[in-house]
């Protein structure tokens, strides 16, 4: 366990002070390691990063960061980071991981009752626990975990606090640069930076983000047959709403249709705005009629909202599948034909990309770099 002390400093007439060697090597570690954890805007790796730093630190047998995950009918544990002793680099859940495979919240009581905010510290069979609520500037998002051979001292218990205290003022950074200000769905912003990544998440060979088979045997990073979607979300004759009814009622409907989002999406599908009326989705599922079905539950839920002063409004939709070699803009493009499709043909409704090209409503465009070849 690391101990920091100030040691006094001879031939000074016993005034003053210094750092000694040791106290100067374990604040340059702890500094290194605040440096490495806010040096990135990944939050998978910040995670792991933070993981990473209290092992080194500490030295415990293992500490996880846990996230909980899904709705409220069934909320999950997903594993963001966990580094054991015997093991190099910490490991943790894919992004897309069935859901169904994560242990729910109701199993680990200690996690839940850190999701209240406190502090919980138990032993078993010799080994000492200690989970600590990871916070953000709203609620509790998660916890940290540690477990040790000897309980936790007051001084690791302070370190341990006061690093995630800069953990959650990062967090909150990066939330505010990732979110649309007036949703609060991740921005266009953030779809760029992380339209790669998402695409490349079910790669096989990504050795630090897949659980030991006899951590996890029955766990699986995603559905082989299960395939990434993007879809685009368009209000229809939302200038008119704006201009009958003003721009903060016109605020007031974005708002109001992204909770609707929220309850018809699931959990790690990806909701975007893109500005105006645009939202964007990025999902997984196994093929085009399973898409369909859920843009057909935020179809319906719009279409179904009694919106204050306004009434009912529509939504057109558009979706293509996501190639493993697509670029944002290519991806982003097919969607909109498909949404600018069902707008000019009728609105309120939703548009396979592949279907109106495969019946010729549509031409294929296919997007190398910035030009488009018909």
């Amino acid at each position: 366990m690391l101990e920091i002390r100030p040691t006094a400093t001879p031939g000074r007439k016993g005034r003053g002070a210094s750092l000694s060697r040791s106290r100067v090597s374990g604040v340059t570690q702890i500094t290194d390691h605040l440096a490495a954890l806010t040096g990135y805007r990944d939050r998978d790796l910040i995670d792991v990063t933070l993981a990473g730093a209290f092992h080194e630190l500490l030295r415990p047998r293992s500490v996880a960061v846990y996230r909980t995950i899904g709705g409220p009918e069934d909320p999950r544990w997903m594993t963001r980071a966990r580094h054991c002793a015997e093991e190099m680099v910490a490991c943790a859940d894919p992004p897309w991981t069935d859901l169904s495979t994560l242990p729910p919240i109701a199993q680990f009581p200690a996690r839940c009752q850190a999701l209240a905010g406190e502090t919980v510290m138990s032993s078993s069979g010799g080994v000492h626990y200690a989970t600590f609520p990871l916070t953000t500037d709203r609620d509790v998002v998660g916890v940290i975990e540690f477990e040790t051979n000897r309980a936790l001292e007051s001084s690791a218990h302070n370190l341990i606090r006061s690093i995630l205290r800069i953990y959650r003022n990062f967090q909150s950074l990066l939330d505010y640069s990732e979110h649309d200000t007036l949703t609060g769905l991740l921005n266009r912003k953030s779809f760029d930076e992380t339209f790669f990544k998402i695409i490349a998440a079910p790669g096989a060979g990504d050795t630090q983000r897949s659980l030991a088979p006899a951590d996890r045997p029955n766990r699986r990073a995603f559905a082989p047959e299960e395939r990434l979607w993007l879809g685009m979300i368009d209000i229809d004759f939302f200038k008119s709403v704006n201009d009958q009814f003003g721009h903060l009622i016109g605020d007031e409907v974005l708002l109001l249709l992204s909770r609707l989002m929220r309850s018809s999406f699931r959990a790690d599908d990806r909701l975007y705005r893109f500005g105006g009326e645009e939202f964007v989705v990025l999902m997984r599922c196994k093929c085009s009629r399973e898409v369909a079905r859920v843009f057909e539950r935020c179809r319906l839920a719009a279409e179904q909202h009694l919106f204050p002063q306004v009434g009912h409004i529509t939504v057109s939709i558009g979706y293509t599948e996501v190639k493993c070699d697509d670029s944002p803009a290519a991806a982003l493009g097919r969607a909109d034909k498909a949404a600018y499709y069902a707008k000019e043909h009728g609105r309120n409704q939703i548009r396979s990309y592949s279907e109106l090209t495969a019946r010729g409503a549509l031409e294929v465009v296919e997007n190398i770099g910035a030009v488009e070849l018909f």
